[in-house]
């Protein structure tokens, strides 16, 4: 077992299953409202999975009654604009999405807020039938600020955007579904299973090719298409000098499964 998963934290807990890692949002009092502490942790946890050769994919979860019902309001409502911008925050959120190994977040419950922005820093997400989806900030006087009006309107579009993040009403999990928000609807009994179904396939894949392909999936949001396309052919070509490259190719010609290493 990795020191990773055998570390001690305040606001979250880690275990691994084989290949993968779950991080629970640990604050159930509050519906694991996101204080600063939190974050730090969770940060602190990617990056030592992120080094992991053990762990292939991370699934994020909280528990049945919320994911994250947003920001911890009883530190933020102390903040000044001054001092909120001298504690850059987001900083820390930023190292979030640079994580390089898949996360999948197993949503159940709320998931507002700043929740809502954690959920949309995951790559896949499963959704329990019972998940409430929103971005209320608008009801506290304030707006999304980790990336909510960002991420939120590249997924759904301005126009609904606007609508969620204008009037702070939430969605249901059938709603975020047709709107592409999350992956798959699963029922609350089996929500967090169908992520770890997910997350043990995704785990049998070559662990530097999906790193790439992650990679240059995320690469769509910052670039033209002719600069994607040039990233995704050099990361195409990369994979070429690897080991699990010729292992996987061995091992399709000679009709078995593949045994990948991560080399």
């Amino acid at each position: 077992m990795s020191s990773t998963v055998k570390a001690s934290y305040e606001n979250i807990l880690v275990e691994a299953e084989e290949t993968i890692a779950i991080i629970r949002l640990n604050r159930p009092k509050v519906y694991n409202a996101l204080s600063h502490a939190l974050i730090t942790e969770l940060t602190d946890a990617l990056f030592a999975l992120d080094k992991d050769e053990a762990i292939r994919v991370i699934i994020l979860t909280g528990n049945e009654r919320a994911f994250a019902a947003g920001a911890d309001i009883s530190e933020m409502s102390k903040e000044s604009s001054v001092s909120i911008l001298l504690k850059d925050q987001f900083a820390t959120w930023d190292k979030i999405r640079q994580t390089k190994k898949p996360i999948i977040a197993a949503v159940s419950g709320f998931a507002l807020g700043g929740g809502l922005e954690l959920m949309m820093n995951c790559d896949i997400i499963i959704a329990s039938e019972n998940a409430k989806l929103g971005q209320p900030e608008i009801n506290l006087g304030i707006i999304p600020g980790a990336g909510g009006t960002q991420r939120l309107t590249r997924v759904v579009g301005k126009y609904k955007a606007m609508e969620m993040i204008l009037t702070g009403e939430m969605i249901t999990a059938e709603e975020a579904l047709e709107l592409g928000l999350v992956n798959k609807v699963a029922p609350a009994e089996t929500y967090l299973e169908e992520a770890k179904k997910m997350a043990k396939e995704i785990a049998k894949k070559s662990p530097i090719a999906l790193q790439l392909a992650k990679d240059a999936i995320l690469k769509t949001y910052e670039t033209s298409l002719a600069e994607g396309l040039l990233h995704e052919r050099k990361n195409f070509y990369m994979l070429f000098s690897t080991e699990d490259q010729k292992e996987g190719m061995s091992a399709f010609t000679e009709k078995r499964n593949p045994i990948f290493k991560g080399r």
